[in-house]
């Protein structure tokens, strides 16, 4: 009896296996032919000095704010914003970047630096608030213009109006006055381009398409760019083990080191060179619905983080501590769940059938929103909220009855019960069948 409990509760670490699975050398060579395919020759005119605040676009390429910096002289600084702050809207006080994003977002630094570099141009990292750090450098470098992309979240913006303030001091008509210039970069479809404005956005994401669609990540736009799975894209894009499962492109938008229209522009190229297919489909079916949150986030405000959503729903939602601490933790019981959490406590990363289970506990999903943002890689509070709204039914979603099955979502995506063995080695040694509903084999389910 011994034995076999010690055998049941064995735990083998899961194999970690490096996304994408490049050497250095093979991602330079990706890298060197993808700027060549796409980079803009010219020398920078102009004069004067100019400051792009790096946020949520840590990349070279398509970057319309780096673009700017031709129309000025030889003597560029660049920042980045890198903060650690806390909130606090429904769980205690959480860092909004964990240790894997972290890690993350300092590879994709490092990557940056050394791309722009190579541009004669360089990298300055500076740690605290914006507000404070930008029109100090703007004053000691005589700088003309604050160069930006331009966010949507009320702390994002507030941060844009703290810049701008700042920068007039006490002589906001003063021609000498820094400019802040934000610039629209983050999207698939430029804002100006919609056929109409934020305010009229579709409710439904049906509607706004028809008009208009085990692992350790690598921080870089390099590691970004040498990611190349559209051929088989609709086959695993619902998949849960695995390096190959779906693109995995998701933390590298969301960090700004991979561009929406360069993910566009890629896949048009791969249709024109080999083939058109479903992979290809929804890979821009997907990047449609990134687009959608981030100009629903305009069109909503902070409805987006409230606790009745878009729909204004009164749910009487448990902020039960012991069930939240259960579910972060990968403890409530149910396998699926569990093993989902596991992974994205180690990894950073969920697949995307992950993210539809956890309303079946009847937590406030603002205190999930919450633990997301401090674990994932590819956070952003356009999809994070966006995703957590529409999966509480408190979103903006045509089906009012919609209902994620567990049972079902385990018999649909990991009929063998590999995935949650993968993360559970508890239940390695049951037969697959009991993977899913291992009863006390397991432990009772809360």
């Amino acid at each position: 009896m011994h034995s076999q409990a010690s055998s049941f509760n064995a735990r083998v670490a899961p194999t970690v296996q490096n996304v994408p699975g490049l050497s250095h050398d093979e991602m330079e060579r990706v890298l060197e032919q993808i700027f060549q395919r796409y980079s803009y020759g010219g020398l920078r005119k102009g004069k004067g000095v100019a400051i792009v605040w790096f946020r949520n676009d840590l990349r070279v390429l398509d970057n319309e704010a780096r673009f700017h910096l031709k129309q000025c002289c030889l003597c560029i600084v660049l920042i980045l914003e890198f903060l650690g702050l806390h909130i606090t809207l429904g769980c205690p006080k959480l860092e909004c970047c964990g240790p894997i994003m972290a890690q993350f977002i300092i590879e994709s630094l490092t990557d940056l630096k050394r791309n722009l570099v190579k541009r004669g141009l360089d990298l300055l990292i500076q740690h605290g608030k914006p507000e404070e750090i930008i029109p100090s450098l703007a004053k000691a470098y005589k700088a003309h213009t604050v160069y930006s992309q331009k966010e949507t979240c009320s702390e994002e913006v507030n941060a844009e109006k703290l810049v701008t303030r700042n920068l007039q001091g006490n002589e906001p008509r003063s021609i000498n006055t820094t400019k802040l210039e934000l610039v629209w970069g983050s999207t698939m479809y430029h804002i100006d381009d919609l056929p109409f404005d934020c305010e009229s956005l579709p409710d439904v994401y049906t509607q706004f398409r028809k008009v208009s669609k085990g692992m350790k990540f690598i921080g870089s736009e390099s590691a970004a760019l040498g990611r190349d799975l559209l051929e088989v894209y609709k086959e695993t894009r619902n998949g849960m083990l695995g390096p190959d499962y779906s693109t995995k492109f998701s933390p590298w938008l969301a960090s700004g080191s991979l561009s929406p229209r360069f993910v566009y522009e890629e896949v048009k190229r791969y249709e024109k060179e080999r083939q058109s297919n479903d992979s290809t489909y929804w890979v821009l079916f997907e990047l449609i619905w990134r687009d959608y949150f981030r100009f629903l986030s305009i069109k909503l405000g902070n409805l987006l983080f409230q606790a009745g959503g878009p729909q204004k729903v009164n749910i009487n939602w448990s902020q039960d501590q012991t069930m939240l601490d259960a579910w972060r933790q990968g403890q409530t019981r149910y396998p699926l769940i569990d093993a989902n959490m596991k992974e994205l406590a180690t990894t950073g990363f969920m697949s995307n059938r992950g993210l539809r289970f956890d309303r079946d506990m009847g937590i406030d999903w603002r205190m999930g929103a919450e633990w997301f943002q401090t674990c994932l890689l590819d956070y952003d509070p356009c999809s994070n909220y966006g995703n957590w709204t529409y999966g509480a039914g408190v979103g903006n979603d045509p089906r009012e009855d919609r209902y994620f099955s567990i049972p079902k979502q385990a018999q649909n995506y990991d009929p063998e019960g590999e995935f949650v063995a993968y993360w559970l080695p508890e239940l390695r040694a049951l037969p697959r069948e009991k993977r899913h509903s291992p009863g006390m084999m397991y432990l009772i389910q809360l």
